[in-house]
């Protein structure tokens, strides 16, 4: 069974020393908890599994490490790397911003030129915000654009040489897996909606892009007491340009079905949103799409700024958003690139592990991929993402990243872990997930109100079923108190 030793006062203050210091042999028990090692037991996952980092942030308890010193994929963990270093490097106040130019005069309601819309990265310009600036634009005086949409993309250089992620079901229109791009907007998401109604089942997408066709063969079936999960298929072609997507199954009268889909490059994404949006405004651009810069006399008419990367960074933590992620680890690069840095994802690789230095971090097999996680070859070891989050905690932005990350039992990606139990409220967690792969990192509290960071991340086959492991992990460490140590007796 576990047993929390009580240590002597004496002995308490020359460990916690040794545990503060460089040497960590004394402070590494080498077990895990026993109810950790009951649970991974449980799930036919050996103890050697589990890499595992706590480390005490207030002068109390004792660090203890496990395997920690083996490079893991960290999964979605890797996320607390990118967030923190940016709010670091860039500040937490950093923002982008989306502009339209006009090349031509403003004649009765009309743009005598082209519309310009000049992009700089923003990983969160959502519909709601183009619409917005295009608002915008009708205040300014414009209803009709005589001459073209034309794209310029941000200044990002995309890196030529990454090895693409292997999706695990093939399915390429998955939302998690949309990847950067200097012509990004609302993260290139479709929301297919199905209604089951008396005449049939209605279908509609959002936004309603003309290049994307809907081909429904649902069947209606009667109505039902409850719900079932809907039984419906999307098929999918697409080729970057145009798509179709096809529905095949049944909806019972009453009920729906909703599902988000990627479709479509960016560049014909992106247009064709600015394009329905201004016509549903009542607007229209006469001319054609194309990509290229604004001439230095077009003049500015309509713009829109980013929230706070503070207000990034928690999205990113909470809700995993991997396309986000990486388009801020790409924003990193461009702020800081060299003459010698190839692309920007090479600069922001540089940056960080120089970020990491300074910090007197020399990370042990660290790999960047592309910040996000959403990738079989990141590695770090438990211990130095332990270390980043002990350096968190005495950041001036603690606050802001600590409450970036998923509160256990509340909200993101913790929202339905931990509940009902003593830890519901007490842990904001990154979480990790990838085929053979399941991962936590962040800062909880134990009992008596102090603070510890921790990570735990499983590299097995079987990882799918290390959750619960995982969980005790948390709740081990909020039964300390101020002079224990997990010992298995």
């Amino acid at each position: 069974m576990l047993r929390l030793k009580k240590l002597s006062l004496c002995c308490f203050l020359s460990l916690g020393l040794l545990a503060s210091g460089a040497t960590f042999a004394e402070s590494d028990r080498g077990t895990l908890p026993a109810k950790v090692s009951s649970a991974l037991a449980a799930a036919k996952i050996p103890a050697d599994a589990m890499a595992l980092a706590v480390i005490p942030l207030e002068g109390q308890g004792l660090a203890q490490y496990v395997n920690a010193d083996q490079p893991v994929n960290p999964a979605s963990t890797m996320k607390l790397v990118t967030t923190y270093a940016a709010l670091e490097l860039l500040g937490p106040n950093y923002q982008w911003r989306t502009d339209l130019y006009g090349t031509g005069p403003i004649s009765g309601g009309e743009l005598q030129g082209d519309l310009v819309f000049r992009s700089s990265g923003d990983p969160k310009l959502t519909m709601e915000r183009v619409w917005l600036l295009l608002r915008d634009l009708r205040a300014a005086g414009v209803r009709e654009v005589r001459g073209d949409l034309v794209l310029q993309p941000a200044d990002i250089r995309l890196p030529q040489d990454l090895v693409p992620f292997q999706d695990d079901g093939n399915d390429p229109s998955k939302p998690f897996l949309v990847e950067p791009d200097p012509l990004l907007t609302n993260l290139k998401l479709l929301s297919l909606k199905s209604y089951g109604e008396a005449g049939g089942v209605r279908t509609h997408l959002e936004p309603a892009l003309p290049e994307v066709s809907i081909d429904n063969q649902l069947t209606l079936l009667p109505a039902a007491n409850s719900c079932p999960w809907p039984n419906v298929a999307y098929g999918i072609k697409d080729d970057g340009k145009r798509a179709t997507i096809t529905l095949t199954g049944s909806l019972h009268q009453g009920c729906s079905a909703e599902r988000y889909l990627s479709l479509l490059d960016a560049p014909v994404y992106t247009a064709s949103l600015i394009r329905t949006l201004w016509h549903e405004m009542g607007g229209r651009i006469h001319g054609g799409n194309r990509i290229g810069p604004s001439p230095t006399n077009a003049r500015l008419l309509a713009r829109s700024t980013s929230p706070d990367l503070v207000d990034v960074v928690r999205d990113i933590n909470k809700y995993s958003n991997n396309t986000m992620a990486r388009q801020l680890f790409l924003t990193i690069g461009r702020e800081q690139r060299s003459a010698a840095d190839t692309d920007d994802h090479k600069a922001a690789t540089r940056i960080i592990n120089q970020w990491l230095a300074d910090k007197e971090i020399q990370p042990n097999g660290l790999v960047l991929d592309n910040g996000s996680g959403l990738s079989r070859l990141e590695r770090m070891t438990a211990r130095d993402m332990a270390q980043l989050l002990s350096h968190a905690w005495h950041s001036p932005y603690a606050a802001e990243f600590i409450a970036s990350m998923p509160l256990a039992a509340m909200d993101g990606t913790m929202r339905r872990r931990l509940r009902n139990t003593p830890v519901a409220g007490q842990a904001h967690i990154k979480t990790g997930s990838l085929r053979n792969v399941r991962a936590i990192a962040g800062i909880t509290r134990d009992n008596n109100g102090q603070s510890w960071a921790v990570t735990a991340i499983v590299n097995h086959p079987s990882a799918g079923a290390s959750r619960e492991a995982l969980d005790q992990l948390l709740g081990d460490v909020y039964r300390r108190g101020p002079t224990d140590i997990a010992d298995r007796r």
